[in-house]
């Protein structure tokens, strides 16, 4: 157990007591937003500058629902479709609530939500060079990866599948590959549509994933946020424990000693 005391999720020099990280979206008002970031168990969350209301006082407002002093606050760049979209969304945010840590997303089309790599690339360095801890949502490709961790990003965060796709993991050997070289922490981002994909990327390596729309959009959120709490810390201690090889032949469960 000494080991998993010692287990800590550090991401941008913040320890987080969960893997677990959720997005405020989605759900029908805030209460049940709140309600189930407290059963997910999550002290982070994700919030679409362009799309939560957390300043105007005149409409209903997150932070009434969610303490920024007890839940960190992660702004994104939801909605952005080059680099000149999300570097404003992203300074606006830090001028308004002095957020440097953030998750960046470029998105390529409509259609598919694909990052843009070239621009998110762009928007990597230049944010890094003002001084934001950059956490950024990216394809399952290594080069590319590496090349965002190379300019200076914070966590390494690769698709599963289509965001809201609810597809899960469709390409196991890529995040992988990103997991193994990648000296900052991997989280998977988007495509996770049930407990057990969570499960499965914690057990790969993963350092955390985030989820949304799967919780948001299960017909009981509050339950599918507790699934999603129970899942994470069962794969992550399935990977600490190391799996049993696999063998194309049986292996007889009981010692061959001593038969009558």
């Amino acid at each position: 157990m000494d080991n998993l005391n010692k287990d800590i999720f550090k991401v941008a020099g913040k320890s987080l007591k969960s893997r677990l990280i959720v997005g405020t979206g989605k759900y029908k008002n805030f209460s049940e937003t709140a309600r189930a970031v407290e059963a997910s168990g999550a002290d982070m969350v994700t919030v679409a500058v362009r799309r939560v209301n957390i300043l105007n006082k005149k409409q209903p407002i997150l932070t009434d629902y969610l303490n920024p002093k007890k839940i960190i606050f992660l702004p994104n760049t939801a909605g952005c479709y080059n680099s000149e979209e999300a570097l404003r969304t992203l300074r606006l945010a830090r001028e308004m609530g002095g957020w440097k840590l953030v998750k960046l997303e470029v998105l390529g089309d409509k259609k598919t939500l694909y990052p843009n790599m070239l621009e998110t690339i762009k928007s990597t360095k230049i944010l890094v060079k003002e001084g934001f801890k950059v956490m950024v949502y990216c394809t399952d490709d290594p080069l590319l990866a590496k090349k965002l961790e190379d300019n200076g990003a914070s966590a390494i965060m690769p698709l599963a599948s289509p965001i809201g796709s609810g597809l899960g993991l469709q390409n196991k050997i890529n995040i992988s590959l990103i997991i193994k070289q990648s000296k900052v922490p991997v989280i998977i981002d988007a495509g996770i549509g049930t407990a057990s994909d969570a499960t499965i990327a914690m057990e790969l390596g993963c350092d955390g994933v985030l989820i949304n729309s799967a919780i948001a959009n299960a017909k009981k959120p509050i339950l599918m946020a507790k699934a999603f709490k129970d899942a994470v810390i069962s794969g992550r201690n399935s990977y600490l424990a190391g799996r049993m090889n696999k063998n194309y032949f049986a292996s007889a469960s009981s010692p061959n000693r001593g038969l009558i």
